[in-house]
């Protein structure tokens, strides 16, 4: 059941909490199709010791799980996301620990929890609410989406509570995050927009171009001032025009960019996004959700920030205006979709969803990827490329469905 229009911490689905595997602590799932940085190897072998992925080396202590006919992939990695399970970013902490125990049941192994436009002192209190679940390896860290972005393209946000990226506020939101602060997304072609992403780059904090009425030139102004990612590339900003080019020919034509997409079938055409894939490669491109309170619940009225929200079959929109309002998507389903529906090459997919964003955020040593060392972060995935399995720092999530 979806939760009432302003409720917070209501009822929601049950989600089992992450185990520890019982038997032998040293697993070896073998069988499958793995993924891999160097390639997909058939019938390959993943090791499992602790919470950590092992060198394959024969041990008699091993437990063998037999996962024949199944691919075996990284982890996802998901940059920006607003929610899940009937719950919000936004909400207290057990809202923000339910939403992120839906999307490790879709695979989300690593997740940045994104916030949306409030007033300052409410996003303040909350970075430092979630710069707690961070220290505490709950979440990743913290993407502020607003309220620095333009009223032109506000989507999705309450435009009563935009205002211009005044340095010394971005200041002090990344300040109140403690460290813990990843992402800023804000419109850099308003005044102060180039000094607050000098800022963020100054800080380590990524600057996202997006919710932006930026022109071409505007846009290459702040990619040199340092910003690195474009926020759901093609949805809230200009189109793209052959004498007016907008943002998004400078954010795809740019080597330093990483363009983030939202595939679902309602955000993106799919020539728009094969167009993106595949001029700005696979090494470029982040798959995210931009999920909202819905994902993994389903349609009814929810709350986004302030903003009242109607989900009808999977699509979310505003009740006033009709914007789409982020995603119900899961990156499980974006993983199926871009392979079965787009065409795209699993090796593509996987690092979209898993490697880049994981170097995005600094954390390409632990996730990202299935190599000896890093974390046991791991989705099993049937021939369809359906989920059958979610294992995280070497514990089951979602328990293996090899039948």
């Amino acid at each position: 059941m979806a939760n009432p229009t302003g409720a917070r911490g209501t009822a929601r689905p049950a989600t089992p909490h992450p185990r520890p595997a019982t038997g032998a602590t040293r697993r070896v799932l073998a069988g499958a199709r793995v993924v891999l940085p160097t390639g997909i190897v058939a019938d390959g072998r993943v090791t499992v010791d602790g919470g950590r992925i092992a060198p394959d080396t024969p041990r008699d202590d091993a437990e063998v799980i037999d996962v024949s006919g199944h691919w075996l992939v990284p982890g996802f990695v998901d940059i920006h996301n607003h929610g899940g399970g009937g719950a919000s970013f936004s909400g207290p902490v057990e809202d923000v620990l339910a939403a992120v125990r839906t999307h490790r049941l879709h695979g989300t192994t690593t997740l940045v929890a994104s916030t949306v436009t409030d007033d300052m002192d409410f996003l303040t209190r909350q970075a430092g609410l979630l710069s707690e679940l961070a220290e505490q390896g709950d979440i990743a860290g913290i993407h502020f989406e607003g309220p620095f972005i333009s009223p032109c393209r506000k989507g999705a946000h309450a435009e009563r509570l935009l205002r211009d990226p005044d340095p010394a506020e971005v200041r002090k939101l990344i300040e109140a995050a403690r460290g813990r602060a990843k992402m800023v997304t804000l419109a850099t072609e308003l005044p102060g927009g180039l000094d607050s992403v000098r800022l963020l780059a100054e800080h380590g904090v990524i600057a996202a171009i997006g919710h932006t009425d930026a022109t071409y030139e505007q846009t290459v102004e702040a990619i040199d001032a340092g910003a690195t990612v474009a926020t759901h590339l093609f949805n809230a900003m200009p189109q793209l025009g052959h004498r007016a080019p907008g943002p998004i020919a400078a954010l795809l034509e740019d080597e330093r960019v990483t363009v983030e997409l939202i595939n679902d079938g309602t955000h993106l055409h799919p020539a728009s996004l094969q167009l993106a894939f595949h001029h700005a490669g696979a090494g470029r491109v982040a798959f995210i959700t931009d999920a909202m309170d819905a994902a993994g619940v389903g349609d009814g009225r929810y709350q986004l920030g302030p903003l009242e929200v109607e989900v009808s079959e999977g699509v979310a929109r505003l009740v006033e205006g009709g914007s789409i309002a982020g995603s119900t998507l899961t990156l499980d389903r974006a993983f199926q979709r871009a392979v079965t529906i787009d065409g795209l090459a699993v090796e593509d997919v996987v690092t979209a969803l898993s490697a880049n964003p994981a170097r995005l955020l600094g954390m390409y040593d632990t996730v990202g990827s299935l190599e000896p060392g890093k974390d046991a972060d791991l989705v099993l995935l049937d021939a369809d490329f359906g989920l059958r399995g979610v294992m995280r720092r070497g514990e089951w999530v979602v328990d293996p469905q090899l039948a």
